[in-house]
This record gives C-alpha cells, sequence and structure tokens, in this order.
C-alpha cells in the first residue's frame, strides 16, 4: 500500500498550534480540522492521493505539526463521505471510484444544478459583490497554476452561488455530488485550458442571474459541468487500466 507523503504546498508552521505566551490564542481545533479536511480532499479528489493510498493520522498529524485530534476528525469526516474508509489500526485508506459512478455523479448533477440556477434566476439575485469576490480567487489560482487552490475556491464560489437558491437541502445534496466527484485530469493540459474557460463562466452565471435568464442559465451551467466530463473520464479510464495493469504484474 502507499503510504501517506507530504504533498501540501505550505510549511508545517501554518498549522502549528504551539504559540509564544504573547502570542494571540491558538487557532480552534475546528479550525484547524476544516483546514486538514479541505487539503487532503483535494489531494483526493484531484487524483493526487490515488486510490489504496493510506493516511496514517500521527503521521499527517506530525507533518503538519498539529495534533492528531484536528486530523482524526478531518479523516473522519471524509470518510462519511465514501472518499476514504477507516480501516483498523492502521489508518484511512483512499477508495476507488469507477466510470459508472462518475457518469452518474455528472448526471446527478446536471439535473441537480440547472434546477438551481433556474430558482436563483427567477429571484434575480442582488449583492453580487461576495459572488464576485469568490469568483476572483478562482481566477487568482488558475492564474498561479494552483490545482488545489482551484478545487478548493471553485468549491467555495458554487457553494455561496446555490446557496442563493435558499434551499439547504438542495445546496447540501448538490455540494455531497461534488464532494464525491473525482477530478482526474484536472491538471493536465485540457484540464488545464478547462479551467481557463471555466472562470469565464462564473462571470456570465452572476450576470445570468442578475438578469433572470432562466433558459440561458440552465444552459450554461449544463456546459459548465459536462464539458469536464470527456476530461475526468478519459483520466479516470487511464488510471484504471494502470491499476489493473500494476495489479496483474504482481
Amino acid at each position: 500500500m502507499t503510504r501517506y507523503v507530504k504533498r501540501f504546498k505550505i510549511a508545517p508552521h501554518d498549522f502549528q498550534e504551539e504559540r509564544p505566551l504573547d502570542a494571540p490564542a491558538a487557532e480552534p481545533t475546528t479550525s484547524l480540522r476544516d483546514r486538514v479536511l479541505r487539503r487532503v480532499r483535494s489531494e483526493i479528489v484531484s487524483g493526487h492521493s490515488i486510490p489504496g493510498t493510506m493516511y496514517s493520522v500521527p503521521a499527517l498529524a506530525a507533518s503538519l505539526g498539529v495534533s492528531t485530534t484536528p486530523v482524526r476528525e478531518a479523516l473522519l469526516e471524509l470518510s462519511r463521505t465514501g472518499l476514504i474508509t477507516p480501516m483498523r489500526n492502521r489508518g484511512f485508506r483512499v477508495e476507488p471510484t469507477s466510470l459508472a459512478d462518475l457518469n452518474n455523479i455528472f448526471a446527478l448533477r446536471d439535473l441537480l444544478e440547472r434546477y438551481a440556477m433556474v430558482a436563483i434566476a427567477e429571484r434575480r439575485i442582488t449583492d453580487t459583490g461576495p459572488l464576485r469576490a469568490l469568483a476572483d480567487e478562482v481566477a487568482a489560482a488558475v492564474r498561479k497554476k494552483d490545482v488545489e487552490g482551484y478545487v478548493e475556491t471553485d468549491r467555495a464560489f458554487h457553494q455561496a452561488l446555490v446557496a442563493r437558491a435558499e434551499n439547504p437541502l438542495l445546496t447540501r445534496m448538490i455540494m455531497d455530488l461534488r464532494d464525491e466527484m473525482r477530478l482526474y485530469g484536472i491538471d493536465s493540459p485540457a484540464g488545464r485550458q478547462r479551467q481557463i474557460t471555466s472562470v469565464k463562466e462564473h462571470y456570465q452565471l452572476i450576470e445570468l442571474a442578475e438578469a433572470g435568464e432562466t433558459e440561458a442559465i440552465a444552459d450554461l451551467i449544463s456546459r459548465h459541468i459536462l464539458d469536464w466530463q470527456p476530461i475526468f473520464t478519459a483520466a479516470l479510464a487511464e488510471a484504471t487500466g494502470r491499476r489493473r495493469v500494476q495489479g496483474l504484474a504482481r
């Protein structure tokens, strides 16, 4: 099994809990948990942590310079999404996904997010400043070629946008589906080009929501989602083939 190897583009002290006595109070455990969760989730969904990778709570905590509590809580939270599975006395194993799983998630995301965008456009949303600020963060991540940053800022943008439908259950369902989707190929040449295009589409989604253009926003969100499908499908098929060959070679 592949063991956890630190890949975060941050220094361990960014997570450090111990501070000088005259420094501000330590960051709350819940905040540390969320930061660990975001980064591990990004590694998994982007394909940087392949199926079979084992995350050890003590090893991960030590590499990040934090206690085991926020790390364990973050990994347990991710295990509830099905991305990882707790293995007794070993840690948490990254689970595989299939092309059928990927296609099913795409179909459901398209259905639910079209519905959400139409509901938002019907409201003719106002106060779009926060949404534009989030879209700017996505654009900045793309300019820096920061894949993990793109994954997280893109997620934050879509969560804030979908929330404008004022249907918490719908928001939760959509975000759960997004969190289950493996973004294999996101840092390939085709994936990076798609990131650039998606930046423009974020601003267009905001404008259409403001203008109340229900049909146009429904069509745009479908393209925004489904144009990723061939990229993810090809990358996942390649990764699955490699794992099959490696398995036969053992």
